[in-house]
C-alpha cells in the first residue's frame, strides 16, 4: 500500500502542476525533457535503494559519477579511444571503485558512512586531477545519443512514432499478463487476491497510464534511449530483488544482519556486491550526465548523492534497512523530478524549491516512522 500510495501521490502532483502550468507539464516535449534531465538521478536511485535495503549508505556516488565522466572524456577526446570501448572501460572503473569501498565496508567492518565520505573526497579530487580544472569536449555523436538520442523511425510515415507505439503495446500486454498471472498464483497458494472489482480498476489504471504515456512519446520523437536504459534496469533489478537468492539475502541483511548471518547468509559477500553494483550504476549515471552535457566537467555530480538518497527514501526505503523496491526508487526520483520541473515552469525560485523538497523528504521519512510505530503498537 505504501508503494501504491506513492504512485497515487505522483499522479496527484502531476495533475496539480498540469493545471498550474496551463497544460505545459504534460506536453510531449516537456515529458521528453523530464526523462532526459532526470535519467542519471533515477539510475543512481536504483543503486542507492539496494544499498539502503542492505542497511548501508553511499555518499560517494556523485563524485564517482563525475570521476567516471572525466575518465571517459579523457579517453575519448584526448586519447581518441572509440566510444564503445571507453564506455566499457568506464563501467569497469565504476565496478573497481565500488569493489574498493565494498572491501573496506564488508570485510574490514568500517562504517559505510566513513568509507563513502572518504570516497567522495577521493573521487572529487581525482576528477580535478584528471581534468586539470577544465572541461574536456566534445564527444562522438554515438556517445551523445546515450542521453539525447531516440529510437529510430521505422515503417510508414504517420503522425506517431511507429516503433514507440509497438513498444508501448508490448509493455501493456506484458504488464496485464503479469497481473493476471500474479492473481492466479496468489489464488493457487491460498492467498486472498484483490476483489474482482478492484482488480479491474487496477488493470484499467495500468492500461490508461501506459497508453497515455506511449501516445505522448510517440507524438514527439519517440522513446529516448535513456528511457530504454531505465526500463532494462527496472526489469532486471526488480526481478533480482524479488526472485533471486541474492535479492532475498539483501533484504534479510537489512532487516536483521545478525539473524541473517546465523541463518547461513553470507552477509559480507552480499554487502560487497551491493557496493560493486552501486559503483557500476554510478559510472553509468556519470556517463549519461556527461553525454547530456557533451563534456567532462569538474563540477559534475555535485549533490547527486543527496538527490539519490532522497529519491530512495521518498520511494519507500526505510532508514533502518530491509524495506524498499526498485519501482519505489524510480517513483521517488520521478516525484523529485516533477517537483523540480513543475516549480521551474511556474516560476518558483530555487531557494523555495529546496525548502519544498526538504519538507517532502521529511514527510516521507516521518510516514515510515509512523507506520513502524503503529505496527509495533
Amino acid at each position: 500500500m505504501r508503494q501504491y500510495g506513492m504512485l497515487v501521490a505522483l499522479a496527484l502532483i502531476v495533475l496539480l502542476f498540469q493545471f498550474w502550468t496551463d497544460g505545459i507539464l504534460l506536453q510531449p516535449l516537456n515529458i521528453t525533457n523530464l526523462i532526459q534531465q532526470n535519467g542519471y538521478i533515477l539510475i543512481l536511485a536504483i543503486g542507492m535503494m539496494i544499498v539502503i535495503i542492505a542497511g548501508h549508505i553511499d555518499l560517494s556516488v556523485g563524485s564517482l559519477a563525475a570521476f567516471v565522466g572525466a575518465a571517459a572524456a579523457v579517453m575519448m577526446v584526448e586519447h581518441r579511444m572509440p566510444w564503445p570501448v571507453a564506455l566499457v572501460a568506464a563501467l569497469l572503473i565504476g565496478a573497481l571503485a565500488g569493489a574498493w569501498q565494498g572491501f573496506w565496508i564488508a570485510y574490514l567492518g568500517i562504517p559505510s558512512f566513513i568509507v563513502t565520505l572518504a570516497g567522495m573526497l577521493l573521487f572529487r579530487g581525482g576528477t580535478q586531477i584528471l581534468l586539470q580544472g577544465q572541461s574536456v569536449a566534445p564527444f562522438p555523436k554515438g556517445f551523445q545519443n546515450i542521453s539525447s538520442g531516440f529510437l529510430p523511425a521505422v515503417g510508414p510515415h504517420t503522425d506517431y512514432h511507429n516503433l514507440t507505439l509497438l513498444l508501448g503495446l508490448s509493455v501493456l500486454a506484458v504488464a496485464i499478463l503479469q497481473e493476471v498471472r500474479g492473481r492466479r498464483r496468489a489464488a493457487s497458494y491460498g492467498l486472498e487476491p484483490l476483489p474482482a472489482g478492484l482488480f479491474l480498476v487496477k488493470l484499467g489504471a495500468i492500461t490508461a497510464s501506459v497508453v497515455a504515456f506511449t501516445l505522448l512519446l510517440a507524438s514527439y520523437h519517440g522513446v529516448p534511449i535513456v528511457l530504454l536504459i531505465l526500463g532494462v534496469l527496472l526489469v532486471g533489478f526488480g526481478y533480482v530483488m524479488r526472485n533471486s537468492i541474492l535479492g532475498r539475502h539483501t533484504y534479510a541483511i537489512g532487516g536483521n544482519e545478525a539473524a541473517a548471518r546465523l541463518s547461513g547468509v553470507k552477509s559480507k559477500r552480499v554487502v560487497f556486491l551491493a557496493f560493486v553494483n552501486m559503483g557500476v550504476l554510478a559510472a553509468l549515471a556519470g556517463l549519461v550526465f556527461a553525454a547530456r552535457l557533451n563534456a567532462g566537467t569538474p563540477q559534475a555530480g555535485i549533490n547527486f548523492e543527496l538527490e539519490a538518497i532522497a529519491a530512495a527514501f521518498i520511494g519507500g526505503a526505510s532508514a533502518s534497512g530491509g524495506v524498499g523496491t526498485v519501482l519505489g526508487a524510480l517513483t521517488g526520483g520521478l516525484v523529485l523530478g516533477v517537483l523540480n520541473n513543475g516549480m521551474s515552469l511556474v516560476g518558483v525560485g530555487t531557494d523555495y524549491q529546496q525548502v519544498i523538497k526538504g519538507l517532502v523528504l521529511l514527510a516521507a521519512v516521518g510516514f515510515d516512522v509512523y507506520n513502524k510505530r503503529k505496527a509495533g503498537a
